[in-house]
């Protein structure tokens, strides 16, 4: 399977081309659909997997959105299966629940609503597409943006925002198993255990942390239903408690 990664330099794409070092990484401006169209159709790869993101400034929305839609409709053209990395900040976290597949995002931030619209671009142009929803990243080679926050004496930690923290490692293994699998549309990868920010930080640091509650227009309980997932999975996906015992 000749598999091509978008965002080879982020956290999650290290970790997928340290698992798969055959992969192709070339990197395109996104924003560009004629250069990601030619790239493709160059390398002509089995799997794009969609991880290039940019989480917020000048041009956030045109790369999480127009870049997707791009990856996608170019991906479809070269006959490739695509693999799109989405978020759990899709939804508010007003449920009360895990969050599954079939629920309707309904967004608060800006990052969560370019993902949103992000998933309807990708759908609309290549309806085969495989898009993955997940949390928060954490233990790979190098320290996460989440794990050099926890040791900073002087931030403070949500107790009321609650996610599905995701070792990389799994959640990159588990990408590339989904990769060979005839499976489409939303799938929640994440890890098992739902922990506010402030639990994360005290797992992560090993230590107390400032807290606090989230202020108004955070989303809240995003905590992700993984079980049609790992049902189709061998990668195990654990939870935060349990990796960092």
């Amino acid at each position: 399977m000749r598999v091509h990664v978008t965002g080879a330099t982020g956290y999650l794409g290290r970790e997928l081309v340290r698992l798969r070092p055959d992969a192709t990484t070339e990197r395109v401006e996104i924003r560009d659909a004629a250069a990601v169209r030619e790239l493709l159709e160059r390398l002509r790869p089995d799997v794009v997997v969609h991880t290039a993101y940019r989480q917020e400034g000048e041009g956030a929305w045109a790369v999480n959105v127009q870049g997707a839609e791009n990856v996608a409709r170019a991906a479809a053209a070269a006959g490739a299966r695509l693999v799109h990395l989405s978020t759990d900040v899709v939804f508010d976290g007003r449920k009360g629940s895990r969050y599954v597949e079939a629920d309707e995002p309904a967004p608060v931030t800006d990052y969560g609503r370019a993902k949103a619209a992000a998933e309807e671009r990708v759908a609309a142009t290549h309806p085969a597409a495989l898009v993955v929803r997940t949390s928060l990243l954490y233990g790979g080679p190098e320290p996460s943006k989440h794990e050099l926050a926890a040791r900073d004496p002087e931030l403070t930690f949500y107790t009321n925002e609650i996610r599905s923290p995701v070792q990389v490692g799994d959640l990159a293994a588990a990408l590339l198993e989904l990769a060979a699998l005839d499976v489409s549309g939303p799938l929640h990868v994440a890890g098992a255990d739902a922990v506010s920010r402030a639990q994360l930080a005290e797992l992560i640091a090993g230590r107390a942390v400032r807290t606090g509650e989230a202020p108004p227009g955070r989303p809240l309980d995003c905590a992700l239903d993984s079980s049609r997932a790992q049902a189709l999975l061998r990668t195990r996906l654990r939870g935060v408690r349990e990796v960092l015992s």
